[in-house]
């Protein structure tokens, strides 16, 4: 036999094999079929897709052999009980947020995000490389659970208000639909905080059953209506710089995974993060023209306001801190991070957003 006869064949029959190999792999890879309660409705396509997309990837990388399947909102489990059904192993797996249950665990505020807190870029890379991941799992590990980021909202705007909001005593004895460290907050200010659902917060405002509400951004606030029942809207975000969301699943059923789907798993939470935030850069700002156009009434909170936030932000910090043990860890390894990312941005990106927008105002 000629030598590139040899080579040929030699390699055809090494490709057969690693196929074969291949073939006998995929095919002792068991099938798993998880469900998947969402905190938020259908009607908000964005953080809901997240989930769907999320899902998705998943069967596309295992070959339809590990599936999960998303209900919405209050379909399987009640939106703010995520955290409970997959701990006490109603359901595998949940969408939805850490700060939704800070009453059970006040650290969890920092697995979604701070008020004056970090941006959605720099939430990524304290969980993925300044330790951020760690420390989360470990608390989460309390409840069972492991915890995987999957998405961010980017930067929430200031919320919707019936009412003209000039100064701090403005906000005494309004009640305003705000969650995690955002309700402490506004208590601070005067103001009585509620965490709603998101499919019930059209109907509490149009009732006036509350007189505020901080929801995402423009985007979702619009689908929500929230527009039709206050004419007051808020920015920047100090309270919400990025919301990040988390898949969570009951510690048995992860450690059960073979590795090929615990891989497939975290690269979908990874594309579907990526995608949800670029969704929201993308969606808002036609969103917040239509709003604007249709009555709106964009403002701004004055410094006298975002000073007044700022201050009862540092006294609630102080507070969990000299009460909680988890909470006061997480939260100096958090800030330590934090002060170097902030110095960063005030060298570099910060800066060019900076001067970028002091010339779009010359023209």
């Amino acid at each position: 036999m000629k030598r590139r006869n040899l080579i040929s064949a030699t390699a055809a029959v090494a490709a057969a094999s690693v196929a074969t190999v291949a073939r006998a792999q995929s095919q002792a890879l068991p099938t798993i079929r998880w469900r998947m309660p969402s905190s938020f409705p259908k009607a908000l396509d964005t953080v809901y897709g997240n989930a769907q997309t999320l899902a998705s990837t998943v069967s596309d990388l295992t070959e339809g052999r590990f599936t999960i399947t998303p209900s919405a909102a209050g379909e399987l489990v009640p939106p703010l009980q995520i955290l409970d059904a997959v701990q006490n192993g109603t359901v595998e797996c949940g969408h939805t947020a850490g700060f939704y249950y800070i009453g059970k665990e006040p650290a969890l505020v920092f697995d979604t995000g701070v008020p004056f807190g970090m941006s959605p870029r720099q939430h990524t890379a304290w969980m993925l490389h300044g330790g951020g991941l760690e420390l989360m799992r470990d608390v989460y590990a309390k409840f069972n659970v492991v915890q995987i980021p999957c998405g961010n909202t980017g930067a929430q705007m200031g919320g919707w208000f019936r009412k003209e909001i000039k100064t701090p005593a403005d906000f005494n004895g309004l009640r305003i639909r705000a969650a995690g460290f955002l309700g402490h907050i506004y208590t601070k200010l005067g103001a009585t905080p509620q965490q709603i659902p998101a499919s019930d917060v059209y109907t509490a405002l149009e009732k006036g059953t509350i007189d505020a509400v901080e929801w995402v951004g423009p985007a979702d606030d619009e689908k929500l209506g929230l527009h039709k029942v206050a004419k007051y809207y808020y920015s920047p975000g100090v309270l919400e710089r990025g919301a990040s969301l988390c898949f969570i699943v009951g510690k048995q059923h992860w450690e059960a995974l073979p590795p090929t789907y615990k891989a497939a798993l975290e690269a979908a939470c990874a594309e579907a993060g990526a995608d949800m935030l670029a969704k929201y850069d993308a969606t808002n700002v036609p969103a917040l023209k239509r709003l604007v156009a249709g009555g709106a009434q964009l403002g701004a909170w004055t410094p006298q306001i975002t000073e007044a936030m700022y201050k009862a932000n540092e006294e609630v910090m102080k507070e969990q801190a000299a009460k909680n043990e988890t909470f006061r860890k997480v939260h100096a390894h958090w800030s330590r991070f934090l002060a170097d990312q902030v110095l960063w941005s005030s060298v570099n990106d910060g800066a060019a957003e900076q001067s970028m927008n002091a010339q779009a105002r010359k023209r």
